[in-house]
């Protein structure tokens, strides 16, 4: 026992130093701790600023609840889209029109034929003859492309011009 106690009051002044510069990393850890607790305090105050005391959880359960309704509101807003897409696709979209002189004792370009089609290429196409003595209109259905009546060179040609036209 006396040995150690020698030992103690030589190393002494040792064990002291040692002391001081463990007390001295000590109080450098325990500033860097209080900044990073003040850092973490002001982020959580950020966190929860605007919510007048209400708890945290509820905030985070009632944005939820808006991020499902808005997920619903755009469900709704596809289905609507849809909708209306697939009616535009049955609206005419494509328009071609041939003048033409349809006798060759009448003077200027006065007979037409105009092409009407949807998307999927359904429509009609209406053909209008100038002749000196008479006029006649007519309308010849067509169903994907095609017609089952017989078409005319000009009817031909305004047909596949509508129908190579793009949307």
């Amino acid at each position: 026992m006396q040995n150690i106690s020698n030992l103690l009051n030589n190393l002494q002044l040792y064990i002291v130093i040692g002391l001081v510069i463990l007390v001295i990393i000590l109080l450098i850890m325990n500033v860097i701790i209080f900044k990073s607790l003040n850092r973490l305090e002001r982020k959580y105050k950020k966190l929860v600023r605007g919510s007048s005391g209400k708890n945290l959880e509820d905030l985070i359960v009632k944005y939820f609840d808006k991020v499902n309704d808005a997920q619903k509101e755009s469900e709704n807003v596809k289905k609507m889209y849809d909708n209306l897409n697939s009616k535009i696709k049955r609206c005419i979209q494509k328009i071609s029109i041939v003048r033409y002189r349809a006798f060759e004792d009448v003077g200027s370009d006065l007979s037409f034929s105009i092409a009407l089609l949807d998307a999927n290429n359904d429509g009609v196409i209406i053909t209008g003859i100038y002749g000196r003595d008479e006029s006649t209109t007519y309308a010849k259905p067509i169903d994907s492309g095609m017609s089952r009546y017989e078409l005319s060179q000009e009817e031909k040609q305004v047909l596949n011009e509508c129908i190579n036209k793009g949307i």
